[in-house]
């Protein structure tokens, strides 16, 4: 989880062990810029993308929404992690689009502030991003995940992109993982598919766990674990694995090595570009197959 610890850990970490790379400096110099540097496919499909509005039960969600420039292809909708939707995410959005997925990347914080609700170049090791986007994480809850998961789904399901004769897939970084739950339960007829990259909370003593949502869902899972989240919570993989077991649905569930909290979008001052590809590639994988 995106907290103070994993914070002071992953700077101590990095100090301690000269892992502070060259791209990894720059993008604590440069932040989102830096997200072009992501590789395309090399069967990219040419894609059209747009800043979208989404009519929720509680306001209107600013998004951005970008899908091959033809056909109509699977939805799938990105919960980014706690700094919200940004460069970064818009690049990850289109580097999937053109793998052939309508994608909708979310602002989860649009009851609040539209997008972007920090600098671009800002990232977690700074005071100013932690007091602005912690107490906009606050203004969420169990139950505005699952109302934003329907109203998202619908919007994905209204659009000429999207092949509703398909499953629709969810991902998410950080806070955004067990939205990926909550979505998947909230809309189990349609979601086929959910990936969890570096997502804290996935398993809780509270009555609302996302894990105790498994039940209730028909997605096959990919969860993409941070070393140093493993370490503090170590037995949360397990109770996943036990749970999507007994839910008869497949889940892949994987500690990478190597990896901080936060690992995955290119932004981050603790991207590892070889897991964080490794990842992406798993992802391409189970969409593949759980969205046929």
């Amino acid at each position: 989880m995106c907290d103070e610890r994993t914070i002071r850990e992953s700077m101590e970490l990095m100090n301690r062990s000269g892992e502070l790379t060259r791209r990894q400096f720059g993008a604590l110099s440069a932040g989102a810029g830096l997200s072009i540097l992501l590789p395309r496919a090399a069967d990219a499909q040419e894609v059209t993308e747009s800043e979208v509005a989404v009519m929720t039960p509680d306001g209107v969600a600013d998004c951005y929404f970008v899908h091959p420039s033809s056909g109509a292809h699977p939805g799938v909708i990105i919960w980014p992690d706690i700094m919200s939707l940004r460069p970064a995410f818009r690049q990850m959005g289109r580097r999937l689009a053109e793998s052939g997925y309508s994608v909708l990347v979310v602002n989860p914080y649009y009851r609040v502030q539209r997008a972007p609700v920090v600098p671009e170049g800002a990232n977690m090791a700074q005071d100013e991003t932690r007091n602005t986007v912690f107490p906009l994480a606050g203004t969420l809850s169990p139950e505005t995940h699952s109302t934003d998961a329907r109203a998202f789904v619908s919007f994905l399901d209204s659009q000429a992109s999207v092949d509703r004769n398909r499953k629709i897939g969810t991902m998410g970084y950080c806070m955004g993982g067990p939205i990926t739950m909550r979505t998947a339960a909230a809309v189990p007829e349609r979601i086929g598919a959910g990936a969890s990259f570096h997502g804290g909370g996935l398993v809780t003593d509270g009555p609302d766990s996302p894990h105790l949502l498994i039940p209730d869902m028909q997605a096959h899972y990919l969860f993409a674990i941070a070393e140093n989240d493993d370490a503090e919570e170590p037995d949360a993989k397990n109770v996943l694995r036990e749970e999507f077991a007994a839910a008869g649905l497949p889940a892949e569930i994987e500690v990478y090595a190597g990896t901080l909290h936060g690992w995955c979008p290119p932004d981050s001052h603790v991207y590892n570009e070889a897991s964080a590809e490794r990842a992406w590639s798993r992802l391409l994988t189970l969409f593949e197959t759980a969205l046929a």
